[in-house]
């Protein structure tokens, strides 16, 4: 039982919060398939576990880096070392992102920690968007299943995507929103800024209160990111059990502009995973999908897919989540169309 009702009288606005709670959600999410589907009921839990268990050494890594960085006290000195710096930073953030072996929810994590330490929301963005399009693992399977013309293109519009969005925010400049990105929820859920400010301290565990920052800081921010995280790859297992390949090839067939801007916006709630899309894609393609609208689905579908939407909207401030869901569908269309040009004739 929530301690809502302990703290706070009932009321709609306090039932709402109740019911909005993300282990809640989970709940009822789960009970309600298994009295409408239990057939799918195992299924859907296994598939959301194996999700989360693969992504949680991803996430036991960022936390504890993040739980160092505070408990040393360096994350000023992280924060001063990109001064100066943002246009290689965002160079460096597309390149590296369009390597990393991270999905759009494992990438989460990271992108919590490079905010908490103060590097430029332009790097970080760039980062965000170029890492879950394409990793060495993608590459081959793309190349293998639909081609190497494909996967080559797939990972040059990755790296350009980053490259877009960070050069996008940094002349947009930092004001509003984009001089504070996190959410103030996430702020509240962690210890807030760094409580030293002086030399960092990298052996921290010899001193008890920055052992005890290191143990909070880490604990607050797997319990956070960890729910939402969880919330995420149910919402993914419900996709991959109720979403049919027919039923999207009803919406991206046939040829023109058109069909490229609908696979950008069919790609968030239709798309699954980066392996599991590619025989998919393959699939829709035989079923008269454009070239330039599969390209537009994969690249929209990994950056904007219902369980990263979820995951970043948890993190970030709406105005931050706007510009990364504008920038992926947009970014989507605009290399969905160019590689049409190119390749589709």
């Amino acid at each position: 039982m929530s301690d809502i009702s302990a703290r706070q009288p009932v009321t709609p606005g306090n039932i709402f919060k109740f019911f909005t709670q993300v282990p809640i959600m989970i709940a009822i999410i789960l009970a309600l398939v298994a009295v409408l589907d239990w057939a799918n009921f195992g299924p859907i839990v296994r598939f959301a576990i194996e999700a989360f268990l693969s992504t949680l050494p991803f996430l036991m890594v960022a936390v504890l880096l993040i739980g160092y960085l505070k408990a040393t006290g360096a994350e000023g000195v992280i924060g001063k070392a990109f001064e100066g710096r943002e246009v290689q930073m965002i160079f460096m953030a597309a390149l590296v992102g369009g390597l990393a072996p991270f999905c759009s929810c494992q990438v989460i994590p990271f992108i919590a920690g490079l905010l908490t330490v103060g590097a430029p929301i332009s790097a970080v963005m760039a980062f965000w968007l170029s890492s879950p399009l394409i990793d060495p693992p993608t590459f081959v399977i793309t190349g293998s299943v639909l081609g190497w013309e494909f996967a080559i293109s797939k990972a040059v519009f990755a790296i350009s995507l980053g490259l877009l969005g960070g050069f996008g925010l940094k002349f947009i400049g930092k004001r509003g929103a984009l001089a504070d990105p996190l959410k103030p929820s996430y702020r509240k859920s962690t210890c807030g800024a760094s409580k030293f400010s002086s030399t960092p301290k990298w052996t921290f565990w010899q001193e008890a209160p920055r052992v005890d920052v290191f143990k909070t800081e880490s604990l607050n921010n797997l319990k956070f990111l960890g729910k939402w995280l969880a919330f995420a790859y149910v919402l993914e297992a419900l996709l991959v059990t109720y979403v049919p390949a027919s039923l999207v090839a009803q919406f991206v067939g046939g040829e023109g502009i058109l069909p490229i801007g609908l696979a950008a916006l069919v790609g968030a709630p239709a798309y699954l995973n980066s392996y599991a899309a590619v025989p998919l894609v393959n699939g829709l393609l035989d079923q008269g999908m454009s070239v330039g609208a599969a390209m537009s689905f994969m690249i929209a579908g990994s950056v904007s897919s219902i369980p990263a939407m979820t995951a970043v909207f948890s993190l970030v401030k709406k105005q931050i989540f706007a510009l990364y869901l504008g920038l992926g569908i947009g970014g989507a269309i605009l290399f969905g169309t160019i590689y049409q040009m190119l390749v589709g004739g």
